[in-house]
């Protein structure tokens, strides 16, 4: 027997196997490039929401308001399910603080769950 005759088939075997590698990498990249999105999509949202909430003539609830329709708008209501807004201090000077936690977008099974928090801070008008 020829050479030739033992590998036949073994082209469709190898583009199998090199296939599921490269998908597997598409799907990581695509997982961390949605969750860096939501990631900075959450953080914005959030300084939006205390810079709305640290005005003078505005309260926490108006800032989470601006922050829920913000993540609303360029996501979907679930994100904006988990925003709390108030009062702190940062170095003797007073702030107003939002907080978000949103879930993490999971594109496949494989995709790590839980929860990510992140906090916009502006300085208090009062």
């Amino acid at each position: 027997m020829s050479t030739g005759r033992r590998e036949h088939g073994s082209a469709a075997v190898e583009f199998l196997l090199v296939s599921v590698l490269v998908l597997a990498l598409l799907l990581g990249v695509v997982q961390v490039a949605l969750a860096v999105h939501v990631r900075s999509l959450a953080i914005d949202a959030a300084a939006e929401g205390a810079r709305v909430a640290a005005r003078a003539d505005r309260t926490p609830a108006d800032g989470v308001a601006r922050t829920r329709a913000l993540l609303e708008g360029a996501l979907t209501g679930d994100y904006a399910r988990d925003v709390t807004a108030g009062s702190t201090s940062r170095d003797g000077i007073e702030v107003t603080e939002v907080t978000v936690r949103t879930p993490l977008p999971v594109v496949g099974l494989l995709g790590p769950g839980g929860t990510l928090t992140v906090r916009g801070h502006a300085l208090a008008e009062r």
